[in-house]
């Protein structure tokens, strides 16, 4: 029997290069559709799937490989004899090289305002099962569903012949791509039917990039990023300056973007550990940048920031005076990029989209050893019916703004989160303590004079009047936090007696 390569891609990527190559090691081609044709037009000797099958193609092509010819063609198994005899006498020659790669799903359903019967037409039926069938017996068959697999297959076969090692791994890498695009239609059913929380599930993702080491040296990691990049995500971003980012800086950025995305206004972000550790906002950037650093000038030290708008010189140059890890922005000046490039050891990433809010479809996700918890992000910030002002004296207008400010930076610090601050910006943060009580009293201290005349936000209840005590000594004027707690009365009558203006929201913040 003459050596037979089955050939059918969606992607033509040195598809041409490849058959001819096959050709000049005594391979004929077998081709469907468009693939023929491209081969055809190359001048290349084709046998159209029809000839071989003795079947038209039919169903406007839904129907042309999922035939007894093709299927027996792949599974028989060289070495088993009572295989090879049913072939003879069924007149049927072996398929040896298998390249296919599936219709393009993931190209159809990212068009903007894609029909659902198109999506559906996109899903590939015998793509994927020649490419199963053909690794099923991948001792016999090479398979290939990546172009960039074919120099490899190609050299070893003009060496002589692919060997075992290659074959398995391509079977891998048939069962990693069915299962990505199998991935993807589920996923994409589920949500035209607004399933949210299947009772299986699954996600693709691809890997970005590999990592010297994870969250320490002794830890080996890797990024990926979700198949569908989303608008305004880290993945988004493109590097502009600095060496690959490490996995705390993958995390890090990404706890500073989720916040800075709360704020429509010129805002930035100082962030440490995933945790803010100043947030300004202004007029402009620059503004917004010296009261996000002068809120905690020692913890910014080695920082990141996430800035909502372009970076101008006046900024970098600011940025400059000390040392910061990563800045993400909107955008860089060219002047700004100069000034900042003189820094070897800093990353800079620019995000255009970088106010999008958070898809629907979103998941928020912790991997825990053996299972995921998976919920949906928080993306509100309370429900305006339940706010309520609950002590005599209501927070005046500057410090109801100052209430708002601070209550989304709280949204986005590690439980039990306490922040200080003014109507512009952070005064003092205490975060991922065991008891709030701590926390208040790091943010105070943090605080420092800046204390006097602030507010202070809460992610969850106080269960006991403490907290409010501590406001009381040091000169904190209004209170946002969620209430709820069977001892309200206390902390509210703790902030009554001192003049303490509170405001109870119903929505809590834990973020762990």
């Amino acid at each position: 029997m003459k050596k037979r390569a089955l050939v059918s891609v969606s992607d033509k990527t040195g598809i041409v290069e490849f058959c001819q190559r096959l050709i000049a090691c005594d391979y004929e081609i077998i081709s469907t559709g468009g693939t023929a044709k491209a081969l055809k037009e190359a001048g290349l000797p084709v046998i159209g799937i029809s000839e071989l099958t003795g079947f038209p193609e039919c169903l406007d092509g839904r129907v042309k490989t999922l035939h007894p010819v093709v299927h027996a063609g792949l599974l028989a198994m060289r070495s088993n004899p009572e295989h090879m005899e049913q072939l003879n006498k069924l007149g049927i020659n072996t398929i040896d090289i298998v390249a296919v790669n599936l219709y393009p799903f993931k190209a159809t359903i990212s068009k903007p305002g894609v029909a659902f019967e198109d999506a559906v037409e996109n899903i590939d039926i015998g793509g994927p099962t020649m490419i199963r069938a053909a690794a099923k017996n991948y001792q016999d068959v090479a398979v290939v569903v990546d172009p960039k697999d074919y120099e490899r297959v190609l050299s070893e076969l003009e060496a002589g012949e692919i060997t075992l090692d290659t074959k398995k791994y391509l079977q891998y890498k048939v069962f990693a791509h069915t299962a990505v695009y199998d991935s993807m239609i589920s996923n994409y059913l589920a949500q035209q039917l607004d399933i949210r929380f299947p009772d299986s599930i699954t996600f693709a993702y691809e890997k970005t990039q590999d990592m010297r080491y994870g969250e320490n040296p002794h830890q080996g990691a890797s990024y990926y990023s979700e198949e569908f990049i989303r608008a305004g995500s880290l993945s988004k971003a493109k590097q502009l300056w600095g060496k690959e980012l490490s996995y705390n800086n993958i995390n890090d950025a990404n706890g500073a973007l989720e916040l800075v995305k709360e704020f429509d206004e010129p805002c930035v972000v100082a962030c440490k550990h995933a945790n803010p550790c100043g947030v300004g906002v202004g007029k402009t950037i620059h503004e917004a940048y010296i009261k996000a650093y002068e809120s905690d000038p020692v913890s910014v030290f080695g920082g990141i920031l996430a800035i909502n708008g372009t970076v101008d010189e006046a900024t970098a140059t600011e940025i400059n005076k000390i040392f910061i890890e990563i800045v993400i922005a909107e955008s860089f000046t060219e002047g700004a990029l100069e000034i900042l490039k003189q820094k070897k050891n800093i990353r800079l990433l620019e995000l255009p989209d970088i106010k999008a809010q958070r898809e629907k479809t979103a998941y928020d996700m912790k991997k825990v050893y053996g299972g995921l918890l998976v919920q949906d992000y928080d993306n509100t910030l309370f429900a305006p019916e339940n706010l309520k002002v609950v002590t005599k004296r209501a927070p005046t207008e500057e410090e109801m703004k100052a209430l708002m400010f601070n209550w989304k930076v709280v949204k986005h610090t590690k439980s039990n989160a306490i922040v200080v601050g003014k109507a512009d910006r952070t005064t003092g943060i205490g975060m991922g303590q065991t008891n709030r009580i701590w926390a208040a009293q790091q943010a105070i201290a943090h605080a420092g004079e800046e204390v006097k005349g602030s507010v202070m936000a809460s992610d969850a209840f106080f269960p006991f009047p403490d907290c409010v005590e501590e406001c009381v000594k040091a000169g904190i004027t209004a209170i946002v936090q969620p209430g709820g707690s069977i001892k309200d009365q206390l902390s509210i009558d703790a902030c009554d007696e001192a003049g303490i203006a509170m405001i109870f929201v119903g929505d809590r913040h834990f973020k762990h």
